[in-house]
């Protein structure tokens, strides 16, 4: 009763400051709860969509399984690649036809799943997550989907861990200790992860040559149009133009083509 009656007389000054300050107060309110859902919703979003994705499929069809994340999608639309990007995606897998395909950041496994779908005979997919729940869950929505692991595998590290360990998993120019066969370098990759990564680790590939120098679609998901970071891809693509072009830049997703060009020849 005591905080009732004190309570009372600061009514008036409560009902101002509401006027007054409502609007200011609820947009930091909004931005908070923004915030807290971009900080929560990662190993949220996996759980959810796995257990939805697991239990709805039909385990051993990838259609299934790929048209259970889209149905799970119309109401979760943050959780995987937009319609438009999974649209580029798929246009730029059977375009460039890749032997050996790189995901950087794995998420629910819905990317994995779609381009292992699309993969021309014999080709392989690495992907690399650094989360080991994320990674546990995307690899068994992958199984479920019917593929095996000669077909592709998961790495739980760090992008910018991952690298020297890609160069001796393919075995370029040599020997490759998990696919057959001389190495040539990825002819796709796909960064879906840590966009403040995607320079580092694009300058990564270069610099251990794990991109296939005859040619390398490099897809950069864009979850915010005008991003720093795709912009500084898109500057160091700028100040490469004897190696590199921008194909698409789409609002989602940009795509850029890498290919080294062989001294002596002209073109």
């Amino acid at each position: 009763m005591w905080l009732v009656a004190v309570s009372i007389p600061l009514l008036p000054a409560v009902l101002v400051a509401s006027t007054v300050y409502g609007a200011k107060v609820a947009a930091l309110c909004r931005r908070l709860l923004s915030w807290l859902q971009r900080l929560t919703r990662g190993k949220v979003c996996v759980r959810s969509t796995h257990a939805y994705v697991f239990t709805n499929c039909t385990h051993g069809k990838v259609v299934s399984v790929l048209e259970t994340f889209d149905l799970y999608n119309r109401t979760h639309p943050h959780l995987c690649v937009s319609p438009q990007a999974a649209a580029a995606l798929d246009e730029a897998v059977r375009r460039t036809r890749p032997s050996l395909v790189l995901e950087l950041g794995t998420h629910c496994g819905y990317s994995s799943v779609r381009m292992l779908h699309l993969l021309p005979p014999g080709g392989k997919l690495i992907t690399v997550e650094q989360d080991p729940v994320t990674a546990d869950l995307g690899e068994e929505i992958i199984l479920v989907s019917n593929f095996k692991h000669d077909q592709f595998q998961v790495l739980t590290s760090s992008s910018a861990e991952a690298m020297p360990k890609l160069r001796s998993l393919i075995g370029v120019n040599g020997k490759r200790s998990w696919a057959e066969g001389p190495g040539e370098g990825f002819s796709l990759v796909l960064m879906d992860h840590d966009a403040q990564q995607y320079l580092p680790d694009l300058l990564a590939l270069e610099r251990e040559e794990l991109l296939n120098v005859s040619g390398c679609s490099i897809l950069l998901i864009s979850r915010k149009r005008g991003a720093e970071d795709i912009a500084g891809v898109l500057g160091h693509v700028r100040t490469r133009a004897e190696s590199y072009c921008v194909m698409s830049d789409l609002q989602c997703v940009v795509e850029i083509f890498y290919q080294k060009k062989t001294r002596g020849v002209s073109r």
